[in-house]
């Protein structure tokens, strides 16, 4: 063999080398868990730092170990009250066993999200309109349960489930509207008869006040032509009967003003 074949040679025999060593050590980020099969089999598995696998003997799978979002895409949905509406939601999720997320199904992230879209359809069926609505969490808490009962065999966590956008028929917009106005005049009417009352209640009271104190209403008709004679284009004609001045002018001067007595004719 001469020098040039022989430097050729070794040459290739470093590059295998390289090759065996770049697949022999591995590195794992501070998220990440290595799951190690050595023929076929489970053998260990790596957290993060520097690791070896033998070459061709043995394999290695990765799993992430952060929360990560999926998005459960908008879909139709018939509710118990037979209306049909668009919802979508959105999933948070963990690995929390890396073996079983391998060894234990095939795609855990596609078997998620198909499991997670098929249990909403199921939970929000069984709910009204006005149930879906007004129950938004407690829909998502019953989807989330679900979900996290079947996918801890898998390996996977489910942390929260929330209902992102809840579509509506336009026909159904337009009724929702209509019922809404009709309630907001519902309470305008209860809450304008229930000042009424109270005013009315507050006149009853002023008026027993007033007549046990002849002399203050009299002093009230006289400040309530005041307020209306500001306005000198206006002629008031007020009425006060001559009893009542009569015994107002005597509580206010303390003299006594004699009764007028009244005779009777004689019949010739």
């Amino acid at each position: 063999m001469t020098g040039a074949e022989a430097l050729i040679f070794l040459i290739f025999v470093l590059f295998i080398v390289l090759i065996l060593a770049a697949s022999t050590i591995k590195i794992n980020k501070q998220w990440e868990q290595a799951l190690i099969l050595r023929l076929g089999k489970y053998n260990r598995t790596k957290g993060a730092g520097l690791f070896y696998k033998l070459p061709i003997f043995e394999q290695t799978y990765r799993r992430d170990m952060r929360v990560m979002t999926l998005d459960i895409r908008k879909q139709e949905v018939i509710t118990k009250d037979n209306i049909s509406v668009r919802i979508d939601a959105v999933v948070f999720m963990k690995v929390k066993d890396a073996v079983k997320s391998v060894t234990e199904i095939q795609d855990y992230i596609y078997s998620v999200r198909q499991y997670s879209q098929t249990t909403l359809r199921n939970v929000v069926g069984r709910y009204e309109l006005d149930e879906l609505l007004t129950q938004r969490e407690k829909i998502a808490e019953e989807v989330k349960k679900i979900v996290d009962q079947t996918s801890e065999d898998w390996g996977v966590d489910i942390s929260i489930v929330e209902l992102q956008d809840i579509e509506l028929p336009e026909d159904m917009k337009r009724i929702i509207a209509r019922q809404a106005e009709a309630e907001r005049e519902k309470r305008g009417v209860i809450i304008k008869s229930e000042g009424e009352l109270q005013a009315a209640e507050n006149l009853r009271e002023a008026a027993e006040t007033l007549a046990k104190a002849p002399s203050a209403l009299e002093l009230r008709r006289l400040s309530t032509l005041s307020d209306v004679s500001q306005d000198q284009s206006n002629t008031i004609v007020f009425a006060v009967p001559l009893e009542s001045l009569s015994g107002a002018m005597a509580s206010s001067s303390g003299l006594q003003i004699p009764k007028v007595r009244k005779t009777k004719k004689k019949e010739e």
